[in-house]
């Protein structure tokens, strides 16, 4: 094997190691995403997935889209309670309590809110809302390559959760957010195989839902 071929053929490998789980998780939560409000099914539940409202001292634009996604599926009735999960791993770190207040600001009855404070990873954010929280059924509420992601974790896990998708960010704004989903995404592929448990579970929590 001459040289170049030996390169074309690391690099071929390097790109299907990389690319490949990307394909794959994009078109095994492809029917199972959505971005028509008038089409997404109705849930009790959205579930919001965590970030900081701040990057670098900037309005952190995922935060501020996932937040309005989330009070526009509220207010058309396609969901009844929400579900903010992120990490609080640290005392001056809490995603899910910057998610509450940003959501009562935008309208939200604090009633209709729960916390999941442990949702470090999406994977846990998915595990806890069935094995803490009792739901199967629900709409995951985040940016598209987040949703995928999500979508493909959950249902892996027996979880019936769709996605609808915030808007979405230019690659310029943050280029190394989808870098790395690309390793975000081949890790998900191994947390599947290896049945990966959430980081933390805890005491079962009822949500409480109108009749």
């Amino acid at each position: 094997m001459t040289i170049k071929k030996f390169f074309f053929l690391l690099f071929f490998i390097v790109c299907l190691v990389l690319l490949g789980p990307m394909l794959y998780i994009h078109e095994y939560a492809k029917p199972y995403i959505y971005t028509d409000i008038t089409t997404v099914p109705s849930y009790d539940i959205g579930l919001v997935l965590g970030t900081s409202p701040t990057n670098r001292g900037e309005e952190n634009i995922f935060f501020k889209w996932r937040i309005e996604t989330a009070r526009a599926l509220y207010e058309a009735w396609k969901i009844q309670h929400i579900i903010v999960s992120g990490d609080n791993s640290t005392e001056m770190y809490n995603e899910p309590e910057k998610m509450k207040t940003a959501l009562i600001s935008a309208g939200i009855p604090a009633e209709d809110i729960t916390q999941d404070f442990a949702g470090f990873r999406t994977l846990d954010s998915m595990i806890r809302a069935k094995e803490v929280f009792w739901q199967d059924e629900f709409i995951v509420i985040s940016q598209g390559f987040h949703n995928e992601r999500a979508i493909y974790l959950a249902r892996k896990n027996g979880i019936h959760a769709v996605g609808f998708n915030a808007d979405p960010v230019p690659f310029s704004v943050a280029p190394m957010v989808y870098v790395r989903e690309i390793f975000a995404r081949i890790l998900a592929l191994s947390d599947v195989y290896f049945e990966t448990e959430a980081t933390v579970l805890g005491e079962k929590e009822v949500i409480p839902l109108a009749k």
